[in-house]
């Protein structure tokens, strides 16, 4: 029994938030004409994941798909099989989420619409309604006022305020303003001022131990009537779960939990559930069901293949059977009992598979299971009644459906471990995230109290205490404190990572050495480990386009056997009604019409269309696992298959084949300037800018200030932002950054310019030859040179240089080894673009490009049909990822929702580039193993079964030996793909011995 209570209040129903624009219009062109490849929700849009149950091969997952499909509104369906998940993108305002129920339930399968996988907050979507009581208004004008400054606040999209309800209504983007802000806007203007509720909605849930009877029941409900912001909750006493649905702007699900404890006097133990985990104990439950079938099944088909095989051979036992009770034998009735408890109670779950698959119009692999145990049976039944009739007793064959259906459940049993196995990946990533936190409550400054929290509880803002040794409760930035903390389970690094104040931390990692204090900043699925955890659930859910064959042949396969068994069971029934073969090929008191009823059985069970189904899903779950652990994450499996076909690998330079710390390490004056006064004026204008290169010039312009003048920098230290603005900087007016040239200012009323060869000449600034001939030696020697006018005068330059990464000439050959053709693509002058290519081994160049134009050099490389890569850092090079093939986002670090990439290699390192290569080859490969196998198995088997060569070898295989094949069959291609999980990464010291397959 469930207690359910709905206490909603009607709110102005609102559409999700609107678009924002993008900086550049020719980048948003670019990555909206590329939404064919990368997978977006439009605006107004909405995804949810549905847990499917009753799913059994691929042919099930299409019905559910094509019945998602079928609704008006749904965009977007995609089911995974492995996963018994369904995940759909629809219109909201055509389509409800109970409709998407609804439909999967008609087409025969249980539904049920999963949770977030946040339980730590509101995730707005656009703007939210949110509804205050406002006292203190007397007339028309007060409501004017109220209203005047409420729309004038940031963030505010409407504002109605009623005199006569004392109520206001107003629309507002909480990422922009909070509840409380609005409040306090109303409350300054001289009113007073109370949140009621708001439109947004947040779920949550809970497991409850304490609830001993229906008293307790009826308590906890009363409780959660009671409590301001509950809208919805639902418990289910048996299980314990209690799911609740509330307003994330009036209650936290902090104080949700906290509230329950409190109320109920300490009687309630509450304990949040984590999603994920709530999935893992759900398999687990399948695997142990599986279990008990098949043991079910299992003892009572062996007293039955004793009674067939052994019992004969004991004298006392079989004179028993043979004693004739009623119209049947005693070992008759034995064996009738048993198999039809087999075939209708432990069966039962074929029968209605297959009745809702028929239903629905398509076939599948229950379906044969039904027709092949339905067959041995009431064969068997019929053979028994037509002996009681006639007094001809013909063998029967109750064992081969009972065996039949002990070996497709002992397979289903191994199938079900084998493919849990390969979400271990998504498990691992569960587990690092620590079960409870330190919360440290701090009054006006200073902690007064420890407590110890649900990690699932914490919220943004909270301060957190970590012990050495112990994981790290949440995303944030160090307030106290300083440690050394191991990331390589979520970066790949190896290298523990000094953690000091305003160091930002990971979740899930491991604090070393020193206690700290963090505050929180990323909670819920705004988290990098929930985001990653995200990422590998969405690519597994994915499929990969080679999945469409294997998708076809599972929709034709079951009537294509079919057929075959009837023409087999004709050929040789008509064979031996034409005295074809010999009657000593006959069981004993056989019939032509039992001997041809066999093999056609045998035809119908061993024929495995699951196999087909289950080679590209298991081997893509296991790749984007291993990727993961390596620190890449895979968006899907459409990605991997198009990274085995790179041709093209295209670098940007600064920051992915470079290093990208710039350092300055020329600069020459070419006027009477003091060179202090020079670094001082350079230095002034790139103050401003962004750019890698101008924060080289800063760097250099205050460490030659500090050594002129140590007393601003007295203990040699890194110079902080407060000292750097402290005075020696010049005030600048008029800054303007002009990409690919450089960068415009005025200082003292003069214009001064830092760029390159074009933004001067644009300027009309003459370059002399004694300029240009140093400037050419600094590209020559893979140096940037940087030319600086004053008041239209050249007055010097200055030399930047950007080492290249170490492993980047490796990675280059490599690559090259592999059959991958590296190109590198940069906006840097071609002089310096050729000197870095050559000192790693490129040889095609792309210099002087925009950031704009990268996408464009893409497409060239695009246009007789080869698949390109492109790497870049995620930010600037969005475009150029979008329009590549395969877009690789590198040194991604915490930032892994990089909506152009296709991959996103967490870690700095060129390496990783080779991992993703490698490890989509040696997926591909076995997928085509698998194929290869399931294709082949089905060829070999189901001419064995049908006994074209019992005549010639005498090659029979009985029903329940073709179920056993069938069985191990899946068991095996899933096997096969576990093989992944023993993949190794290629090491730079072996990157070289890669060849092309």
């Amino acid at each position: 029994m469930m207690a359910l209570s709905n206490r909603d209040l009607q709110l102005t129903e609102l559409n999700g938030g609107g678009s924002s624009d993008g900086d550049d219009r020719e980048d948003e062109w670019l990555l909206n004409n590329y939404d064919g490849k990368k997978e977006r929700i439009g605006d107004g849009m909405r995804r949810i994941q549905v847990g499917v149950t009753g799913m059994t091969c691929a042919a099930c997952s299409n019905s559910v798909e094509g019945a998602l499909m079928g609704l008006k509104g749904v965009a977007k369906a995609s089911v995974a099989l492995l996963q018994n998940k369904a995940d759909v993108v629809f219109d909201p305002d055509l389509v409800k989420d109970e409709d998407i129920k609804n439909a999967i339930e008609d087409a025969g399968f249980e539904a049920e619409i999963l949770a977030e996988s946040s339980t730590s907050g509101p995730k707005p979507q656009g703007t939210i309604v949110g509804q205050y009581t406002i006292g203190g208004m007397t007339c028309a004008a007060c409501v004017n006022s109220v209203e005047g400054i409420l729309r004038g606040l940031p963030g505010v999209k409407r504002a109605v305020v009623a005199l006569a309800t004392s109520l206001g209504e107003v629309e507002y983007d909480p990422t922009v303003i909070s509840k409380d802000d609005i409040a306090n806007a109303i409350e300054d203007a001289g009113f007073e001022a109370s949140f009621v509720q708001s439109s947004g909605q947040d779920k949550i849930l809970l497991q409850v131990t304490g609830v001993l009877c229906e008293l307790d029941a009826h308590f906890l409900e009363g409780i959660l009537s009671n409590f301001k912001g509950v809208r919805q909750f639902r418990f289910d006493k048996i299980s314990g779960e209690l799911e609740v649905l509330f307003d994330p702007e009036a209650l936290s699900s902090r104080s949700l939990v906290d509230g329950i404890a409190g109320r109920s006097n300490g009687k309630f133990q509450i304990r949040v559930m984590n999603p994920f985990a709530r999935m893992t104990s759900r398999d687990s439950e399948e695997t142990s069901n599986m279990f008990r079938l098949f043991i079910s099944s299992l003892f009572l088909s062996i007293p039955v293949f004793f009674i067939r095989v052994i019992c004969p051979h004991i004298p006392l036992v079989y004179a028993l059977l043979l004693w004739r009770c009623g119209p049947f034998l005693m070992g008759d009735w034995l064996n009738w009992a048993l198999v039809s408890v087999v075939q209708f109670v432990i069966g039962k779950r074929f029968y209605t598979a297959a009745g809702r698959a028929l239903r629905n119009g398509s076939t599948n692999m229950d379906v044969l299971v039904a027709l092949g145990t339905s067959a041995a049976y009431f064969y068997s039944v019929g053979a028994l009644l037509y002996g009681v009739v006639t007094g001809f007793w013909s063998p029967t064959y109750f064992e081969t459906s009972a065996m039949l259906i002990t070996f497709v459940l002992f397979g289903k049993y191994l199938e079900i471990l084998a493919k849990g196995k390969t979400s271990d990946a998504i498990k691992k990533l569960v587990e690092l995230a620590p079960a409870t936190a330190l919360l440290v409550i701090k009054d006006k400054g200073k902690c007064i109290e420890e407590r110890e929290i649900d990690a699932l509880l914490i919220q943004s803002g909270d301060t957190l205490k970590v012990l050495p040794g112990t994981k790290l409760p949440a995303d944030g930035i160090v307030v106290w404190g300083t440690s050394y903390v191991n990331e390589s389970m979520v970066t790949g690094e190896a290298v523990p990572v000094s953690k000091e104040i305003n160091s930002p931390v990971i979740g899930g990692t491991i604090n070393l050495h020193g206690v700290l204090h963090i505050q929180a900043t990323k909670v819920g699925s705004d988290a990098v480990l929930s985001q990653i955890i995200s990422l590998v659930e969405m690519a597994q859910m994915s499929k990969a386009p080679i999945q469409k064959f294997a998708d076809f042949v599972a929709s034709i396969f079951v009537p294509i056997v079919v057929t075959l068994a009837l023409f087999t069971w004709l050929c040789w029934y008509v064979a031996g009604v034409l005295g074809a073969y010999p009657e000593q090929w006959l069981p004993e008191n056989g019939t032509h019409f039992v001997f041809a009823l066999m093999f056609s059985i045998s035809v119908v069970v061993i024929a495995c269309p699951c196999a087909l189904g289950l080679a590209t899903p298991t081997a893509v779950m296991v790749a984007t696992g291993v990727g993961a652990n390596n620190g890449v994450l895979i968006k899907g499996g459409d990605a991997l298959e198009r990274a085995q076909k790179i041709k093209y690998v295209i670098f940007d330079k600064t920051g992915t084949l470079t290093q990208g710390r710039a350092t300055v390490t020329t600069a020459k004056v070419f006027t009477k300037m003091d060179r202090g006064e020079f670094l001082t004026l350079v230095a002034s204008a790139e103050a401003s800018s962004e750019h890698p290169l101008a924060k080289a010039v800063v760097e250099y312009a205050r460490h030659f200030h500090f050594f002129d003048d140590p007393s601003l920098n007295p203990d040699g230290q890194s110079h902080s932002k407060e000292s750097t603005a402290s005075g020696w900087l010049l005030d600048v007016s008029d800054f303007s950054a002009l990409p690919g040239r450089g960068i415009q200012c005025f200082i003292s009323g003069k214009q001064v310019l830092v760029g390159n060869r074009k933004l001067l000449n644009e300027s009309g600034i003459t370059i002399p030859d004694h300029v240009e001939s140093f400037v050419v030696e600094l590209e020559e020697s893979a140096r940037t040179g940087i030319l600086v006018a004053y008041d239209d005068n050249l007055i010097g330059v200055m030399g930047i240089a950007d080492p290249v990464k170490r492993e980047a000439a490796v990675v280059v050959e490599g690559l090259l080894k592999m059959g991958v053709r590296p190109v590198m693509v940069t906006g840097d002058n071609w002089r310096t673009a050729h000197a870095v290519a050559r000192e790693i081994g490129i040889l095609d160049v792309m210099a002087d490009v925009m950031p704009a134009g990268k996408a464009d050099a893409v497409r060239s490389f695009q246009k007789d049909g080869s698949i390109v890569a492109m790497v870049g850092d995620g930010i600037n090079d969005s475009p150029a990822l979008a329009a590549a093939d395969v877009g690789m986002a590198i040194g991604a670090g915490t930032d892994i929702a990089i909506e152009a990439a296709d991959y996103v290699l967490m870690r700095n390192s060129l390496e990783d580039v080779i991992i993703a290569i490698d490890l989509s080859r040696k997926t591909f490969a076995r997928i085509r193993l698998n194929y290869i196998f399931a294709m082949a198995y089905n060829v070999i088997a189901i001419p064995i079964a049908a006994g074209v060569f019992f005549p010639s070898l005498g090659i029979k295989l009985p029903p329940w030996a073709a179920g056993a094949c069938m069985a191990l069959s899946s068991v095996s291609v899933v096997c096969s793909s576990l093989l992944l999980r023993r993949y190794k990464k290629p090491r730079l010291t072996t990157i070289l011995e890669i060849t092309v397959e």
